[in-house]
């Protein structure tokens, strides 16, 4: 997924996007920003007390007056801790509020995609898609947004009120403001880049590691560990080297700030306490309460170019994650009716198909498949016969012609209806990291433990089964790990009978598995394959011998129909595909 993103300062369209979903919370919405109001107005008439506490009170030596303004001071304080938990409190809340809803709403539109999408895909992109930059959303609002909101409260307040004070010693103070807004300027323009880089790197780690983690059987087989690791060196060098950058910024900015900061409290000092000597215009309180509001108003400012740099980068990866919600082109488009339960009658009418434009992979496959048939497919690798069952169960769109089970178009109907009555046992099968009961299931609360134990029998794999620790409710772990590629397809045989299916797919479901498994999978498909249509793509011919029908294909097209005899004495391309196989026995 190539990522060409355009770096702005401030992308409108995507602000109103998000704050989109913060106003399903309006409640959330409105404590914060009231919060956030009082909070600025409360710690502003800290400086306030402290300047009457000092003039007042302390110079006349009023011990009465200074007990009940220091009880003043402590309860503004305490107002300004409430509300400063408030204020955090809720736009966190709203934060991580808001990344649920856009994560189940990511979530729910990838799990339509069509493949195709995934075939074209990082998976590891796409998990950084769902999770990191989802959580840097929540920043957005926790860190970024709403904090700003905050400062820019209290500092305009505090401005406010030094204006009322003293405008003089006001006017030092903003005197300083240039510099360190500029300062403030060209750290944010800076850092703005390194944050892109960072997220980039980011999602290349995630996906390098993704995929070696899951192919580390292939990197030992191959004994690429160290060829790997070096690849991964060279990958996290870059994701150091982009953290080093931002780090070399932050080092330059904070000290400036800091010393400007300092600069004005030496100069609030100094000419304070010139004209409280010359003249009296100025007080001590006024000096003090001074040193304190510009302490209120600096900090906030040399915050506040982290905090857009937070608010920028929650924009940006935003961005990255509305670019994947508004793929539109690659959502199956599903029918609106329900599928009733199918007898099973499948037709392919002029079916042409292609993974990638202009290399066509089915060029006009025409075949019917009689409900209750078993009907095998067989050719060479690369003929297209696993596309068959791709295009059945609608993972991919036809490029012409169409597909229909009982005499009606597969395109008209809900995929889930559809799919819920076509049942795959793959030759890679996929199991999750769960029990075997949870793994056949799958979530289906309809299938009860009882159930599986059943058809277990039926098909002869329960005794298999109770061997195992914990019999049905043994951990496979990831990818089923824990079984054999033989005892794997017999769990999926078991998966797809108690699913009951109307159509049942078995696709190179005993092409690598020991002689022992594959006899208990025969076992399994002369019990599952009664009574309903069956589709069997075989590499091993001698498993599809006593198939109603034998289809034949080779480079995208039907070259063969027949029984397995009646292809044998045609003396064509399945003579040669089953010759090439039992070659000793023909010799």
């Amino acid at each position: 997924m190539a990522e060409k993103e355009k770096i702005q300062a401030f992308d409108l369209q995507v602000f109103k996007r998000l704050i989109r979903f913060a106003s399903h919370y309006k409640a959330a919405f409105i404590t914060a920003t009231l919060s956030a109001v009082l909070l600025s107005c409360i710690a502003s008439l800290r400086p306030v007390i402290i300047d009457r506490i000092i003039d007042v009170y302390y110079a006349n030596k009023d011990t009465q007056g200074l007990l009940y303004f220091s009880v003043i001071l402590l309860l503004v304080l305490l107002g300004e801790v409430l509300m400063q938990f408030v204020f955090i409190y809720r736009v966190n809340w709203l934060g991580q509020y808001i990344i649920r809803d856009i994560r189940l709403k990511l979530q729910a539109h990838m799990l339509r995609f069509k493949m195709a999408y995934f075939d074209n895909s990082s998976v590891g992109r796409l998990v950084t898609r769902l999770v990191s930059d989802t959580e840097t959303i929540a920043q957005f609002f926790g860190s970024g947004l709403f904090m700003i909101i905050s400062d820019l409260l209290k500092m305009s307040v505090v401005s406010a009120v030094m204006l009322w004070m003293n405008w003089r010693l006001a006017a030092i103070t903003f005197a300083v403001l240039p510099l360190m807004l500029y300062a403030t300027k060209l750290f944010q323009k800076a850092i703005k880049s390194t944050f892109q880089e960072v997220r980039k790197q980011v999602a290349n780690l995630n996906g390098f590691v993704q995929e070696r983690l899951t192919g580390m059987k292939i990197v030992q087989l191959f004994s690429r560990e160290r060829i790997e690791y070096e690849n991964f060196k060279e990958i996290n060098e870059k994701h150091k080297k982009a953290h080093i950058r931002t780090i070399w910024y932050y080092s330059i900015f904070f000290p400036i700030a800091e010393i400007l900061s300092s600069v004005t409290v030496g100069l609030l000092a100094w000419y304070g306490g010139l004209n409280m000597v010359a003249s009296g215009i100025t007080s001590a309180g006024q000096i003090i309460a001074f040193i304190v509001m510009a302490q209120m108003l600096f900090r906030p400012l040399r915050q506040i170019a982290d905090k857009f740099n937070t608010l920028q980068m929650g924009m940006v990866v935003g961005n990255r994650v509305f670019q994947v919600l508004d793929i539109q082109d690659q959502v199956i488009r599903e029918g609106k009716a329900i599928a009733p339960r199918f007898s099973g009658a499948i037709s392919f009418q002029d079916v042409h198909f292609s993974y990638v434009q202009g290399v066509a992979v089915l060029k006009g496959v025409s075949f019917q498949v009689e409900a209750g048939e078993t009907v095998a497919i067989v050719g060479a690798t690369g003929a297209g016969k696993s596309t068959l069952i791709n295009l059945i169960n609608r993972f991919y769109l036809l490029d012409q012609g169409s597909i229909c089970i009982d005499g009606q178009n597969i395109e008209q109907y809900t995929l889930s209806s559809l799919r819920s009555q076509i049942a795959v046992v793959l030759q890679d099968v996929f199991l999750f990291s769960d029990s075997i009961c949870n793994n056949i299931i799958l979530s289906n609360d309809a299938i009860t433990l009882e159930t599986v134990k059943a058809a277990a029998r039926e098909i002869g794999i329960h005794e298999f089964i109770m061997s195992l620790p914990g019999n049905y409710n043994y951990n496979v772990k990831e990818r089923g790990v824990m079984l054999s590629s033989g005892q794997r397809q017999l769990i999926a045989f078991l998966r797809a009978y108690v699913s009951n299916p109307s159509v049942l797919i078995l696709d190179e479901a005993t092409a690598s598995i020991d002689s022992y498994s594959e006899k208990l999978i025969q076992q399994a498909t002369s019990k599952i394959v009664q009574h309903r249509t069956s589709i069997v793509i075989a590499h091993r011919l001698s498993t599809i011998k006593n198939a109603d029908r034998i289809i034949v294909m080779d480079k995208g097209l039907i070259v063969e129909q027949g029984t397995h005899l009646e292809l044998l004495q045609n003396k064509g391309y399945y003579k040669t595909l089953y010759d090439r196989q039992f070659s000793p026995e023909y010799s």
